[in-house]
């Protein structure tokens, strides 16, 4: 699989202090892929072109239509023509009418809610993690985090999610769309076999019912985000028994739910 460019050049006007200067800008590169399961068109997503074996994979798991990455016989991925091609295991046996050709985007609003919570019906299940985190690490792993993504510092065009030990970064990832960024490490976890009850995820992002989902379906019992949660996404967090950490930033954090998983050095 040929590797495409997360990013491109664009001929650019800035404006400073009075003064117009004309740059080459670094752009982040917005890529449709659709994917085909079984010779069926499955979805479109759109997503940055890199790391696209593991979000195809994270990308499934998520949806339902896998449950390991022992059950996908093979992936093809034609970075040219934009496909990939995931022959399975087994039959698909859902609704075909559930899946039928659906364009998600980059964006981070309606256009995957209104099918979304079927798959979550059967995929989102209630989190056993017994992982710890300090108040010094979640600020430590967000500063790691952020400082550590080359695409963003470049573009802002991305948004940045890594899978993490109290101690540090195992694996990040970005994407144009904060979904796709979880599922590549969703991805990953599936195709390494990793063992989740340590692990915990730092994102750039919202915390919405759709990312609070998908660190569910990881099994990842702490989420600490850099921004601001949703109503529903807290209360999926209650349900779902997620830590759920807001505006991690500047020496402050917000602690809305799983409180009992945050604790000070002293208490560790």
């Amino acid at each position: 699989m040929a590797v495409r460019s997360a990013t491109t050049t664009h001929s650019t006007a800035r404006y400073h202090d009075g003064v117009w200067v004309l740059e080459e800008d670094e752009i982040a590169v917005e890529y449709p892929l659709t994917i085909f399961v079984n010779d069926e068109e499955f979805a479109t997503v759109v997503c940055t072109p890199d790391d696209l074996e593991e979000m195809v994979i994270g990308f499934l798991a998520s949806e339902g239509v896998i449950s390991s990455y022992q059950d996908v016989k093979q992936l093809l991925i034609d970075t040219n023509k934009g496909f990939a091609y995931a022959d399975l295991q087994y039959e698909l046996k859902l609704e075909q009418s559930f899946y039928a050709k659906r364009r998600i985007t980059s964006c981070c609003g309606k256009s995957r809610q209104s099918f979304y919570f079927f798959s979550d019906a059967r995929t989102a299940k209630p989190v056993e993690s017994k992982a710890l985190v300090t108040v010094d690490a979640c600020q430590r792993l967000m500063d790691e985090l952020q400082q550590g993504s080359l695409i963003h510092q470049s573009t802002g065009g991305v948004h940045n999610a890594a899978l993490c030990t109290t101690q540090g970064i195992v694996v990040r990832y970005s994407d144009i769309g904060r979904h796709n960024a979880l599922d590549k490490i969703y991805g990953y976890c599936l195709q390494n076999q990793v063992e989740m009850t340590d692990k915990l995820l730092v994102f750039s992002g919202r915390i919405s019912s759709e990312v609070l989902l998908k660190a569910a379906k990881i099994g990842a019992g702490i989420l600490i985000s850099k921004s601001a949660p949703t109503d529903l996404a807290l209360t999926l967090a209650e349900e779902l028994g997620i830590t759920a950490i807001g505006f991690v930033r500047n020496g402050k954090m917000n602690v809305y739910t799983g409180t009992e998983r945050v604790v000070t050095a002293t208490d560790k």
